[in-house]
């Protein structure tokens, strides 16, 4: 693994980080910071010269002299991922957010290593937190807002995810993309009026936004309504992305709605192809099961119960 610290303005910014650092905090004698900044920049240099040994060498010398520097422990931490030596990058990571806790990079970076160590509870903390911190000094930065929200959609914290979506809507009220996932939170949430508005919104917007557009028609046929209208939907996301699994599977699921059973096989067995999903088997299951064949519906509901205990 090869990551590499993203630097603003290159080393020139990171020396004069570390001199504000040293200087706010007051805690070493002078010649202490000097000698810290000194190995600092002498690391700083081999590091962008690709001698990541000597590099080491140099950060460890600027930690004897102040090891209280998180930028110090920071730069370690990128050359020991350089070396592949993720726990120790690990190691100087967790030292670097004990000491500047505010901070964004050593809690993204830290994500980043816990996400390689299968830790995706750790990971998603460590981000979340990187966000929140972000968000702190770039409060207009929408981004920032629907990076937060997403993380919060996948933990399911939903309405944490919608105070985050709603401030992205606030500063960015044409943001087609805030008002999807707004939708689709309002869905998980129950709340199908909320879901179908902001589902509208998205694609007035955005007129070819395909995930909009299947998202609503599918909420449409799935509550057994305006089944015309949706059908159009699904069918205008599916020209746009032809062979989404999901789509298709949104396409059978209108065809069983409207009662054309042979249709609905065809592009439900289509989806099933293009995406192995519990949600395809049901609806499998549901439509051999209206077409009199239980062998084959029994089937493919337990193969969606099996999908779904692994998910």
């Amino acid at each position: 693994m090869a990551l590499r610290i993203t630097r603003a303005l290159g080393a020139l910014f990171l020396c004069l980080g570390l001199i504000l650092a040293l200087d706010l905090r007051g805690a070493l004698a002078k010649d202490k910071a000097s000698v810290a900044l000194s190995h600092y920049i002498m690391g700083v240099f081999y590091e962008d010269l690709g001698n990541v040994d000597k590099a080491i060498e140099e950060y460890k010398q600027a930690l004897k002299a102040d090891e209280g520097a998180s930028i110090i422990h920071l730069n370690l931490a990128s050359t020991y991922i350089k070396k592949n030596n993720l726990l120790k990058a690990v190691e100087e990571s967790e030292a670097a957010v004990r000491l500047d806790p505010e901070s964004v990079e050593p809690h993204a970076i830290l994500a980043l290593l816990y996400t390689t160590q299968n830790k995706p509870e750790a990971a998603a903390k460590e981000y979340e937190v990187a966000l929140k911190n972000a968000s702190a000094l770039h409060p207009k930065n929408i981004d920032i807002y629907k990076s937060l929200g997403a993380i919060y959609i996948e933990q399911r914290k939903y309405l944490e995810a919608e105070g985050m979506f709603k401030l992205a809507v606030g500063l960015a009220p044409d943001d087609a993309e805030s008002h999807f996932y707004l939708a689709s939170i309002y869905n998980e949430l129950k709340d199908s009026r909320l879901a179908e508005k902001e589902a509208n919104k998205a694609i007035e917007l955005k007129p070819d936004y395909h995930q909009a557009l299947n998202f609503l028609g599918y909420l449409w046929v799935d509550q057994n309504r305006n089944l015309d209208k949706g059908g159009a939907l699904i069918q205008r996301a599916l020209a746009l992305e032809p062979v989404n699994g999901a789509y298709v599977d949104s396409l059978g699921w209108y065809y069983f709605r409207k009662g054309k059973l042979k249709e609905a096989l065809v592009e439900l067995e289509k989806a099933i192809a293009l995406y192995e999903n519990p949600e395809i088997y049901q609806h499998l299951g549901d439509v051999y099961s209206k077409s009199g064949d239980l062998t084959k519906a029994n089937l493919n509901w337990q193969k969606s119960k099996e999908l779904g205990k692994n998910q």
